[in-house]
């Protein structure tokens, strides 16, 4: 099929770039890009839409509502679409790998320096200054998002704060809510005369719940435990990346008994004091419980299924993406998407502002991201991952 090739020829003068730039610059956001899902996405943004204007601002956001919708971690989603919109499957491809690829090599290092020397107990220090600085630099991103996503709609505003309270509330991120902000959208700016996708859309999770059920109840060796555990994680873990941690808690710990409660908070801060997808952290998790081969097979396992709903999805939102009743349902869901990330701010900073010390830090990087808007985030990273190792010590004796 057409949609399954490279764009053809006769729409390059519309393409401000080539695939290669594009997997360059994944590579680079991959390795040096800081601050979690609402980061990352706030990056691709300002880098892709605003800066490059490789990406029109209709696709950013059909990418981050499709994002928000299907299962999977955000920002892995919204780079895989964006790699679709001019290269198709193959740019979907080689963006995902690029963005996932350096980070995933890190943690593989970090998970090999911790077997070997029993532990990380630098990294308390770390991320108590990374934490802070990371919750400075989310809430500039989430900012940014917000004026440039919302607007003056009021409907999208209440929508907003609806998404951002109960996000606050629960500290989780309700997947039906964001179906519902984008249906409400749709209903009032343009009341369809009929639909018939309800049957499918019903279907989908049952069958995929009842294969899931299906899989857990067979007897695999370890390697292939590990593949059907992260799949799960991947294919029914909505939202951000931070949202796969308590289900990740609950069959790595509790269940597998794989890691103890150290090692896996351990996991968690590796994942936050290195660049790229939070997500990433299955793969130090699975080279502490299998090695090298663990971790191959517990990330693959993870970014399938987020890959898979992407782009089987993607052709339909780029064919139909520009009616008014699709374009209503995208604002509502990414109004709902921005609430919830704007929420996931507090939910995020309640665990890392732990104290004055980390509350200076965290105020100090949104004053000096406000100020120096060309700052790179890394730099910024770095020197509260300096700080951290110099207080830590003080404030913890």
């Amino acid at each position: 099929m057409a949609t399954n090739e490279v764009t053809p020829a006769t729409a390059t003068d519309a393409i401000r770039y080539t695939l290669w730039q594009l997997v360059l610059y994944f590579l680079r956001l991959g390795a040096m890009g800081f601050g979690g899902p609402v980061a990352l996405v706030g990056y691709m943004r300002r880098d892709l839409v605003e800066q490059r204007g490789w990406i029109t601002e209709a696709d950013y956001k059909e990418g981050l509502a499709l994002a928000q919708l299907a299962p999977g971690p955000m920002a892995a989603q919204t780079a895989i679409y964006l790699g679709y919109v001019h290269y198709r499957i193959l740019g979907a491809t080689l963006a995902g790998i690029a963005f996932v690829l350096p980070s995933f090599c890190m943690v593989v290092v970090l998970g090999w320096a911790y077997s070997q020397f029993g532990g990380l107990s630098w990294m308390q220090a770390v991320f108590y200054g990374v934490g802070a600085a990371v919750i400075g630099i989310i809430a500039i991103s989430a900012h940014k998002l917000t004026t440039k996503c919302i607007g003056k709609d009021k409907l999208l505003w209440a929508i907003f704060l609806v998404l951002a309270s109960v996000t606050v509330i629960t500290e989780s991120e309700i997947a039906w809510l964001f179906l519902a902000a984008g249906v409400v959208t749709w209903l009032w700016r343009a009341p369809p005369k009929r639909w018939s996708g309800g049957e499918l859309a019903a279907a989908l999770p049952v069958d995929m719940a009842q294969t899931g059920s299906f899989m857990a109840t067979l007897d695999w060796s370890l390697l292939t435990q590990i593949g059907v555990f992260f799949a799960k994680a991947g294919a029914f873990v909505f939202g951000s990346g931070l949202a796969i941690v308590p289900f990740l808690y609950g069959g790595v710990v509790t269940e597998h008994h794989w890691l103890n409660e150290k090692q896996f908070v351990d996991a968690v801060a590796v994942a936050m004091i290195t660049p790229g997808p939070v997500v990433i952290t299955v793969g130090f998790i699975g080279y502490l419980v299998a090695g090298f081969p663990g971790a191959c097979v517990a990330a693959l396992a993870t970014f399938l299924p987020c890959y898979l709903f992407t782009i089987i999805p993607a052709p339909y939102f780029k064919k139909y993406g520009k009616l008014p009743a699709i374009v209503a349902f995208v604002d509502g869901v990414t109004a709902a998407a921005v609430g919830a990330i704007t929420g996931s701010v507090i939910v995020i900073a309640k665990r890392s502002i732990v104290d004055v010390p980390t509350a200076v830090i965290a105020l100090l990087t949104v004053a000096i991201l406000w100020r120096y808007k060309k700052l790179q985030e890394p730099v910024v990273v770095v020197s509260a991952a300096l700080i951290g190792l110099i207080l830590y010590p003080l404030t913890h004796p």
